[in-house]
């Protein structure tokens, strides 16, 4: 029986929160309906989703696979209305950007939430994907302004630096690195199959240069969310931004892990080269490097005091 979308939606924002009440909440529903409605989700499917404890609620790793798809199945019905929407409308938006996912989550709402309080009949529009297709948007005139994780050159683009963020190597508490005191050191790390993004996105190229000899992931995934459950599922462990695991660390849900390897990074804005950018495109920009330059660091080394 083909699952319906509610229920997709509430698998997805228990991978997310980690919690099915808070998923509950989050979509205006009692906890009891939701066990319910999950609970036939996973008898639709024949597998089991979620692991159910004091400590709150985890994809299981056959959850992290399904979340993975029913997150697509879900961008793809949003794409969809999205369009409709844009029919039934000649108006574009007056910005056009489109961010990382790193900084698409965690960063960029709260400067375009500024920037629109100060104008507030601008109308923007944000589009969410790697940094490699972030680069490619630009290039192309499809968006006016982008940000990006990628550590490498952006051949084409004009950059300028707006934040710095950090990876942190994350755990499941049940992990035997948990317990670890000792720094991981890079051959180690290099030798221990991951939970990875997809290549173009900044933080797989960030440790695809900290490590060019690391072995085959342990599982591949599209998006930092679901990268995320993977590892509270226990499935591996994985190298995630201190901006989007903050809250997991705080809890327990998820635990760092000391490392030798440096993983700050440097997140950046970009534009056409050669182009002086004017507008709410520039507007954007300096919010972005002003509020990034305020924010409290997230580039400390896992190694440093």
């Amino acid at each position: 029986m083909t699952p319906d979308l509610e229920s997709l939606r509430l698998l997805v924002l228990v991978g997310e929160l980690g919690s099915l009440g808070r998923a509950a909440a989050r979509l205006g529903i009692a906890q009891p309906s939701a066990s319910k409605r999950l609970s036939t989700l996973e008898r639709r499917l024949g597998v089991v989703l979620v692991d159910r404890g004091r400590r709150g609620s985890a994809l299981t790793p056959a959850g992290v696979v399904v979340t993975e798809r029913a997150r697509r199945v879900l961008d793809e019905v949003a794409g969809l209305v999205e369009g409709a929407r844009a029919l039934r409308s000649a108006r574009e938006a007056e910005l056009r950007v489109a961010a990382s996912m790193t900084v698409a989550e965690h960063l960029a709402p709260s400067w375009i939430g500024e920037l629109r309080r100060a104008r507030p009949d601008l109308r923007v529009g944000l589009r969410v994907t790697n940094s490699e297709t972030v680069g490619a948007l630009v290039r192309d005139g499809a968006v006016d302004l982008g940000f990006v994780e990628a550590p490498g050159p952006l051949p084409g683009l004009s950059t300028r630096k707006v934040a710095v963020d950090r990876l942190a190597v994350v755990v499941a508490p049940g992990h035997p690195w948990s317990r670890r005191r000792r720094p991981l050191t890079p051959p180690e790390l290099a030798a221990t199959p991951l939970v990875m993004r997809e290549r173009g996105s900044g933080t797989r190229d960030t440790l695809d240069r900290a490590l060019p000899a690391a072995c085959p992931p342990a599982l591949e995934l599209g998006s930092t969310t679901a990268v995320r459950g993977a590892v509270v599922a226990g499935v591996a462990p994985a190298a995630l931004s201190v901006l989007a695991v903050d809250v997991d660390l705080a809890e327990g849900r998820l635990v760092e892990v000391p490392t030798e390897l440096d993983l700050r990074r440097v997140l950046r804005a970009v534009w056409p080269g050669g182009r002086k950018l004017v507008g709410p495109a520039a507007e954007l920009l300096s919010v972005a490097t002003r509020r990034g330059s305020a924010q409290p660091s997230a580039g400390r080394s896992s190694m440093e005091p």
